[in-house]
């Protein structure tokens, strides 16, 4: 891969594994400087999925173990990146997390927890990188939303309320961006295999007593029409696309 991002500097959060890593490999791979966030069995964990990143595309990789619930962890993941590789030019608000369930008996501790993760996240971290990237006079901003963000499934209220608060979000802040160096966007998948989906499959396989096949069939048929599942690789160059000079208007 050609090296366009060469000096940038890049978090991606919810970043040690599925889409986020994905993404992270593919600006890594582009030449910028990345700190990856998520949830792992400990730290070190982190540090060692950082370390391989670091030897396999010959750029500086680091982790930090920022909760996305708290504002203050978030804030303090921007300091960070800042502190050890000298700013923040790139943000790629990935983090999420799923339930599944009917609004009248959806947990309210999953309500919030999803709102938390996949939505207000987003802000909190925006709010704490937009100041670095006004002063280095270069950021941009993406935001993974999804399908979910322009239309609706049943039971899945939360998700679809947080990923359309995403895309609401990203319409704000490039607004209030549009005359700087800096530009902001909500890339929208559809169905994507990851750990998060494949849960979903199995889920769909059990409830309705059919195999992982056709649940996953089932599932793909509600609102991918190609019938098949979007590629990691596919969200990496698009981030990488919309990182780079030819998306800068």
């Amino acid at each position: 891969m050609s090296k366009t991002l060469k000096g940038k500097v890049a978090v991606v959060t919810g970043s040690t594994s599925g889409i986020g890593f994905g993404i992270a490999k593919m600006l890594a791979g582009a030449g910028c400087d990345i700190v990856l966030n998520g949830l792992t069995k400990d730290p070190e964990e982190g540090r060692q999925i950082a370390s391989s990143l670091e030897k396999e595309l010959q750029t500086r990789a680091r982790f930090h173990a920022a909760n996305m619930l708290d504002p203050d962890q978030i804030g303090e993941l921007i300091r960070f990146t800042t502190e050890e590789l000298g700013g923040v030019d790139i943000l790629v608000n990935n983090a999420g997390i799923q339930h599944t369930a009917p609004v009248e008996s959806f947990p309210k501790e999953k309500w919030d927890a999803i709102i938390g993760i996949n939505l207000s996240s987003c802000f909190h971290a925006i709010q704490a990188a937009l100041p670095v990237m006004r002063k280095r006079g270069w950021g941009r901003i993406i935001n993974i939303a999804s399908t979910h963000g322009l239309v609706a499934s049943k039971n899945k209220a939360a998700y679809v309320a947080a990923k359309h608060g995403v895309i609401g979000l990203t319409k704000v802040v490039a607004l209030e961006t549009a005359e700087e160096d800096i530009t902001v966007n909500a890339i929208c998948p559809g169905w994507v295999r990851t750990p998060l989906v494949e849960a979903q499959i199995s889920d769909l396989a059990t409830r309705e007593s059919i195999s992982q096949e056709d649940a996953a069939r089932k599932l793909l048929a509600e609102k991918q029409p190609s019938l098949r599942f979007t590629e990691v690789d596919d969200l990496g160059a698009m981030a990488v696309f919309l990182a780079s000079d030819a998306a800068a208007n």
